[in-house]
């Protein structure tokens, strides 16, 4: 075992053999030998001595122990329920194996099971955790059962008797089985009880968190639509905590709930069971103007008051009230609250939500009002005031962003926005004066600066088309990223950026710095895997990939593991949250995207490379009639906010554009999912001899074969016309908002065409084979029509790939990153074309050697050799040409890459100081080498696919 924990199997295996010798019945060594052949890849020899082991039944604990952990590793946890089933017949009063078993039962999901193992507990040690594991499996089964009624009418209210016993009993000890029973009451919608519970004796022993009770009073109130209640119990909560602003957001609910339900009071006894209530804006207003007062005494300042009052306003305004209140003018206010709290980094974010109060008209104004409370001084070298402390920094900072979200930047003209990126890059740099003394992974004060320069700039390169502004959006990033390496925002819009001009080398280094943990290779995962493939870097896409599954595989297991927790330490209320989780993994959209392009990607680098597609397909154990992606529950979990951004609503993400993004992502995903569905079915068509009349090809399952492919080459057709319907919208998502899908490359440069026309030809040579070559001369036209309009399809698809990659222009170096999209796009169409021409050739080489022997015993020397023959051998030695003609277009695109010297781009903009040209110098590098290291890829990979091209002579 020693070895075993220190990673030395072979010893380990070594070991076990000695002891077994001596002793051929131990079962413990057998597994413990086991367990070393699974870590060293023996699988099969492990599981044949694990089986071996435990058909014996075994009742120690030592070979139960070894054996669960083997059962893990291997993935096979249905097989631990099986081991302590029998150790349970065999002990039927050990406590230890029916918790065993009832672990192993939650860690594959058998809840009906769960619950008899956990009464059969109970009647063997009647402890109350038992007895609730079962009232939970109760609640799991209920959870689980595809049928709502069933769920409502039989397992919620059984674990509801359940509970209540217990109650009549009076045997409920902590605090976990009055949440249980709590969790009932809300699934079966019995709100009024479940308040009861809460208020009542039992309520008590709420109190692990805090204000555990008033919060789910709260729901429950909120649940019944007893509003006074609400109203009176968050009225008394912010009497306590005046900064809690949830019980801000709910009183003013409620108050407006009893305005328009003209509630009024009971003549005597209380307002309600919570007690006194407030049901008239004037009592609201006084109300919070009593806060604010209180707060002034406060000792330490509290945002909630304020904040509520600019809430209150925006409520009223809602309503069509102005000033009747004398509220004040939300302006005044915001300025105030500016001078109060202005050093907090979060004052922007607060004043964010009530912009709307302010006239378009005052924005200005609004600004130079704030601008003039700052401390700031010019000193003798500049003529810019500048901070002297993080305070001021922090004040101007703040002032800088809202002008941003005000669009008081987005109004100016080229020049100005020059003038005020220079202005913010030079406070910057001064900014990192104040953060000295800050480690390596703080963040510099000043960062924000540098991050709303980038953005303006960003404004230029995009909407005004200046190519020199994306040069020194990446310039000042990589400076920014220099004095604070561990900001993820930096890190973040490089990886955009770079992807955006095509260059990928960098992107992964920047990625793998973020070092994104657990869910964040679902959420911000699709930054690497959009792009990696698209641009060429297929060893780093394999890789990306690799990550995000590797996340969601484990993902099965780990829920397990925390759900098997949850029981033992009476955290029920988490056992659903986990399984929502599981089940929201499951169907990621990202999560089936990965799943299919890695699939699409290893048949790419290795199909009738280093394994046949047979091989290749099998080893995935993908079929064509199966397809393993739930599309109607398919969740979209990226993080489309990941990058911080001030721009004003109207060109923000909104809810439309995530929706459209959704509906784009799951279009060109069934298009790619279809075309790997197709190209597996390729290898089912093969060479099987039937005989000539279809009925009996019919019960050999190869036409239903056919009759796949023929429906999903439909299905293609269809989700295509859907895919360029969408674009038609013309859809232009924000800069920073999703990233465009691969869809209208792959439509624009014609591979799409190709790649349908590819599965109709493999149509015709089906026909062909089923048929013999007899009274074929339309099918065998049709075939050579096939050939030829194909190598023009290639041909005009090569020809989108031509041009310069980077090219210097003005001085300016000009990308041409959609280029390189379409070289991607043609190796795999290239691709497709040679798999189905494996499949041509596999049909018509026998029928070659028919007629050979024909030729022979008939001795004669004038049998007509075919059309089709001809065709096939045309076509073969056009697509050889072709393919050597983009190879050397791409040794062209390497040599040019090679012999740019970009030291020698005079970068003419006089605006670019000294320190920053070496920063520029770094990204055109950069960018440089990593098309260098695409182009590479692609040649590599292509000069493998020619050698396949060139076994195809029949």
């Amino acid at each position: 075992a020693d070895y075993l924990d220190n990673g030395n199997n072979k010893m380990a295996i070594q070991q076990a053999d000695k002891l077994l010798k001596k002793h051929k019945d131990l079962h413990c060594a057998k597994v413990l030998k086991a367990i070393g052949l699974q870590r060293t890849g023996k699988q099969d020899e492990a599981y044949a001595l694990a089986q071996e082991v435990a058909a014996l039944e075994p009742t120690d604990d030592n070979s139960l122990q070894a054996l669960t952990i083997l059962y893990r590793e291997m993935h096979r946890p249905e097989l631990v329920t099986k081991l302590y089933e029998a150790a349970v017949k065999k002990v039927p009063n050990s406590e230890e194996y029916h918790s065993h078993l009832f672990m192993a039962y939650a860690r594959v999901g058998e809840y009906k099971k769960m619950q008899q193992a956990g009464m059969a507990l109970y009647k063997i040690v009647p402890k109350n955790p038992y007895y609730f594991w079962s009232v939970m499996s109760l609640i799991m089964q209920s959870i689980s059962a595809q049928d709502e009624n069933l769920s409502k009418t039989m397992f919620l209210p059984l674990a509801e008797r359940m509970v209540e016993k217990m109650v009549k009993e009076d045997k409920i000890e902590a605090e976990a089985e009055v949440e249980l029973y709590y969790m009932i009451l809300e699934r079966l919608e019995k709100y009024q009880e479940a308040l009861d519970v809460v208020r009542g004796k039992l309520g008590e022993k709420l109190t692990s968190e805090l204000q555990s009770r008033e919060n789910k009073c709260m729901a429950m109130y909120k649940k019944l639509c007893r509003w006074p209640e609400c109203n009176a119990l968050s009225r008394r909560l912010l009497l306590k905590n005046s900064d809690d602003w949830q019980f801000y957001i709910t009183y003013f609910d409620s108050v407006f709930q009893l305005i328009d339900g003209s509630w009024t009071p009971p003549l005597e006894g209380e307002h309600s069971l919570e007690g006194e209530v407030h049901y008239s804006i004037e009592q609201a207003v006084k109300f919070i103007e009593e806060r604010i007062t209180e707060e002034s005494k406060s000792s330490r300042p509290l945002r909630g008051p304020y904040l509520a009052k600019l809430e209150l306003i925006k409520r009223l305004r809602c309503r069509g009230c102005n000033d009747e209140y004398k509220l004040g003018d939300p302006e005044e206010l915001m300025f105030q609250y500016f001078k109060k709290f202005g050093d907090k980094p979060c004052c922007f974010t607060d004043l964010k939500v009530f912009v709307d109060l302010l006239p378009s008209s005052q924005y200005t104004k609004f600004i130079s009002q704030l601008l003039e409370v700052i401390p700031l001084s010019a000193t003798a070298e500049s003529e810019i005031a500048l901070p002297a402390d993080i305070k001021a920094l922090q004040q101007h900072l703040c002032v800088v962003q809202l002008s941003r979200l005000l669009g008081i930047y987005h109004t100016m003209d080229k020049k100005q926005k020059l003038t005020v990126v220079r202005e913010l890059m030079f406070r910057y740099r001064h900014g990192l004066e104040f953060g000295k003394n800050c480690l390596k992974t703080e963040l510099q004060f000043s960062d924000y600066y540098c991050l709303l320069a980038v953005h303006l700039l960003l404004d230029l390169w995009l909407e005004e088309g200046e190519e020199m502004a994306v040069w020194q959006c990446l310039t000042l990033l990589e400076e920014g990223l220099s004095h604070s390496p561990s900001n993820a925002q930096f890190k973040l819009l490089l990886i955009r950026i770079y992807c955006r001009l095509g260059a990928f080398e960098p992107v992964a280094e920047l990625y793998s710095s973020l070092d994104a943990k657990h869910i964040q290779h679902d959420t911000i995962g699709y930054l690497l895997t959009r792009y990696a493939e698209a641009l060429g870097h297929y060893a780093a896409a394999s890789q990306s990939c690799n990550f995000a599954l590797r996340f969601f595989h484990s993902n099965q297991k780990d829920t397990s593991e925390y759900i098997i927790q949850a029981y033992k330490y009476g955290a029920f209320e988490k056992i659903p949250e986990f399984i929502a989780f599981r089940n929201r993994l499951n169907s990621s959209l990202h999560f089936a995207q990965v799943r299919t392009e890695r699939m699409l990607l290893d048949l790419l680098l290795e199909a009738n490379i280093s394994t046949s597609l047979e091989e290749s397909i099998k080893s995935m154990s993908l079929s064509p009639e199966e397809d393993d992606i739930p599309w109607k529950d398919l969740r979209d979990n990226r993080d489309l906010t990941v990058l911080f951004n001030w721009d004003p609503k109207d060109r923000d993400i909104s809810e439309e554009h995530r929706k459209l993004s959704l509906e784009e992502e799951t279009l060109w995903l069934r298009i790619r999912s279809l075309t790997l569905r197709l190209v597996s079915g390729l290898p089912t068509l093969s060479h099987t001899i039937q005989p000539k009349n279809s009925e009996k090809t019919a019960e050999n399952g190869v036409s239903s074969k056919i009759d796949t492919i023929r429906s999903l080459l439909q299905q293609l057709e269809a989700a295509v016309d859907s895919g360029k319907k969408f674009l038609e919208q013309k859809i232009q998502y924000p800069v920073l908002g999703p990233p465009p899908t691969r869809m209208a490359g792959f439509f624009s440069n014609g591979s799409c065409q190709c790649q349908t026309s590819l599965f109709y030809l493999v149509s015709d040579i089906y026909e062909l084979d089923t048929n013999g070559l007899e009274d074929s001369a339309e099918v065998q036209e049709r075939i050579g029509n096939g050939f030829k309009s194909l190598i023009e399809q290639l041909t005009d698809l090569f020809n989108k790939c031509k041009g310069d990659l980077i090219e210097v222009r003005d001085g300016t170096l000009k990308t041409q990153p959609n280029l390189l999209e379409n070289l991607v796009f043609f190796v795999e169409t290239i691709s497709i074309t040679l798999w189905v021409s494996s499949y041509c050739d596999g049909v018509l080489r026998p029928f070659k050697s028919n007629l050979q022997k024909k030729k022979k015993k008939k001795k004669e020397t004038n049998v007509a050799m075919p059309p089709v023959f001809t065709h096939f051998l045309d076509y073969v030695t056009e697509l050889q040409t072709l393919t050597s003609n983009v190879i050397d277009h791409i040794k062209g695109l390497e040599i040019i890459l090679t012999a740019l010297k970009l030291e020698e781009l005079s970068l003419k903009d006089t605006l670019l100081l000294q320190e920053e040209k070496k920063f520029t110098k770094t990204v055109q590098g950069k960018v440089q080498s990593s098309y260098h290291h695409s182009v590479q890829e692609i040649g590599e990979l292509l000069k493998k696919r020619l050698d396949t091209i060139k076994k195809l002579k029949i």
